[in-house]
């Protein structure tokens, strides 16, 4: 028979409340991934009040590790439930292997270092037969509630999904490397071959060019006036400066600042 606390839960002044009041939780890809993977191993009901202890920020604090999740979550009883979620973390040998091929692909590269998540790497890892998100799940609460997950694990999984949200390393990091290690061996790896300088410049010797070299590369009639481009990143200022060691709600910073930038310049100034 199945276990359900009686009463209402006790309130928690100053816990972890997803975003997101209805409808899905996720806005990210990644994270409507992982979303998507619990909605197909857990029980339905249980991750209909799991979603509304999460909504209603009763999900205390959690600590992500490599391959492991641990929780606290307030019920209707005055102890808090302790909650654990395990799933297989890579080891050094195999992120040595999974680095490697990201530092050969110009893009991933490119992306992770700028701190993005490329969606090409889930190819990547299904590409090396190591899922980036795990197919299982193994979760234990101390509530006496025989179900898996319970509602507390629920709420922990749904405020995870959007912690990933905010901090797209935190996926990564659960599957065993953070992002200051990931990013510092990325560094290290050697520059793509297919990388492109964009200040190369082919040399031609001057004896070649003494005909044409005050000769316009296009033709005058050609050219008009065309739009500004702005092609810099909102965020660059972020990119540039190094990162505070402040961290709001375990998520760095410059990660809970960074799409706020992005809103800034996607709207129109008034003046």
């Amino acid at each position: 028979m199945a276990f359900f606390e009686s009463g209402r839960p006790i309130e928690v002044d100053g816990g972890l409340a997803v975003r997101s009041k209805r409808g899905k939780i996720g806005e990210q890809w990644w994270s409507r991934r992982f979303v998507d993977v619990l909605e197909k191993v857990c029980d339905p009901g249980r991750l209909s009040r799991g979603r509304a202890y999460a909504r209603k920020g009763q999900v205390i604090d959690f600590a992500l590790t490599p391959g492991q999740v641990q929780a606290r979550v307030q019920g209707s009883r005055p102890a808090p439930y302790q909650v654990t979620i395990k799933i297989e973390h890579f080891g050094t040998d195999r992120w040595t292997g999974i680095v490697e091929q990201l530092g050969a692909r110009a893009l991933y590269r490119a992306a992770l270092l700028a701190g993005e998540m490329p969606h090409e790497i889930v190819d990547l890892f299904t590409e090396l037969g190591l899922p980036l998100f795990p197919d299982r799940l193994d979760i234990a609460c101390s509530c006496p509630d025989w179900g898996i997950p319970c509602k507390h694990g629920s709420a922990v999984l749904y405020v995870l999904a959007e912690a990933f949200d905010d901090d797209p390393f935190l996926v990564l990091a659960w599957r065993g490397r953070g992002r200051d290690e990931l990013l510092g061996a990325l560094r290290g790896t050697p520059e793509p071959e297919d990388t492109v300088d964009p200040l190369a410049v082919d040399d031609e010797p001057l004896d070649d060019r003494l005909t044409d070299f005050y000769s316009p590369a296009i033709s005058l009639g050609r050219l008009r006036e065309r739009p500004a481009r702005n092609t810099t990143p909102p965020e660059l200022l972020l990119r540039a400066l190094d990162a505070p060691p402040v961290k709001v709600r375990h998520v760095p910073l410059v990660d809970v600042l960074r799409p706020h930038y992005r809103d800034l310049a996607e709207g129109t100034p008034d003046e």
